[in-house]
């Protein structure tokens, strides 16, 4: 016989489970973005102080031109990278969710085995590949010689940046499109065939759509971290690859201007609770959609 603990009569437990990561949640994250929201509204008024005064200005200036062009930009390479990421990443999740149960373990752990190493130095190693005399020069050099193959310009560009925040960001469109694919009746993708559909077809009517939530999990969260991305743009990108995550880390390093650097970094966050609360409205409206 099964025994349910009533929480509201025995608080203990749920206090002794919920304690620990409530204050992790309320020290290491709620009161930092509290106090760099504060700081938002606020003046420098020396080098290492800032008066907290409840000013928009830092806001109305995060909305000039110049900002709002760099915003621009980086909404347009986090969407590209988004979309590449989606195009590359529902073959490969669709490809593990059909695998054979031995090798789905492999090709899962190839797919996580990126966020094993230090970010910085899977950069760097794209710059070995991207660089003049780097790999992919080397390579069609060696092919395409006898023709008097010229390199091809690709570090500081932003071919080179989108190249990079796919590379960096593929594993989190793979991961949710494979939990979606994973979950599917497969046999409805067989009926699909034997009613005469070609297998494209059988992906694109009856896999998609029932692979909606996976995807628009992926979509998000791939946007999300790419937005906010300035590692690839400061290594692999030119002049005017700077994305919007760049200006933020030089208001806070370099141009030692805290208000207005969280006035940046907020706008990113509101741009993300509207992403997710837009998320959350199309999945809530799914089912009453399917009715």
């Amino acid at each position: 016989m099964r025994s349910t603990i009533d929480w509201r009569r025995n608080p203990v437990g749920f206090i002794a489970l919920l304690g620990p990561p409530l204050v992790w949640f309320l020290v290491f994250f709620a009161v930092p973005m509290a106090v760099v929201l504060g700081y938002s509204f606020g003046t420098n008024s020396g080098l290492t102080e800032i008066e907290i005064s409840g000013t928009f200005a830092n806001y109305a200036r995060a909305l000039e031109p110049l900002y709002l062009g760099i915003l621009g930009k980086s909404l347009l390479f986090s969407a590209l990278a988004t979309l590449i990421c989606l195009l590359v990443g529902f073959p490969v999740a669709l490809a593990i969710a059909f695998a054979p149960p031995n090798l789905k373990t492999w090709l899962l752990i190839g797919v996580m085995l990126p966020f094993w190493t230090n970010l910085l130095i899977r950069t760097y190693a794209l710059i070995a590949i991207l660089r003049d005399e780097g790999v992919i020069n080397g390579v069609l050099s060696f092919l395409l010689g006898w023709a008097g193959f010229e390199p091809l310009r690709l570090m500081n560009t932003n071919t080179a940046v989108v190249i990079g925040l796919v590379y960096v960001h593929l594993p989190f469109m793979v991961l949710p499109l494979y939990a979606a694919l994973d979950r599917l009746d497969r046999s409805l993708i067989e009926a699909a065939l034997d009613l005469g559909a070609s297998h494209l077809r059988a992906v694109m009517t009856v896999v998609v759509p029932l692979a909606g939530a996976g995807i628009a999990s992926g979509l998000l969260l791939t946007f999300i971290p790419v937005l906010g991305s300035y590692l690839a743009p400061d290594l692999l990108g030119g002049p005017d690859s700077l994305m919007i995550a760049n200006v933020i880390e030089r208001q806070f390093k370099r141009a030692n201007d805290w208000p207005f650097g969280a006035a940046l970094a907020f706008l990113l966050m509101y741009m993300t609770f509207a992403g997710i609360l837009m998320q959350a409205l199309w999945k809530g409206r799914r089912p009453a959609d399917a009715d």
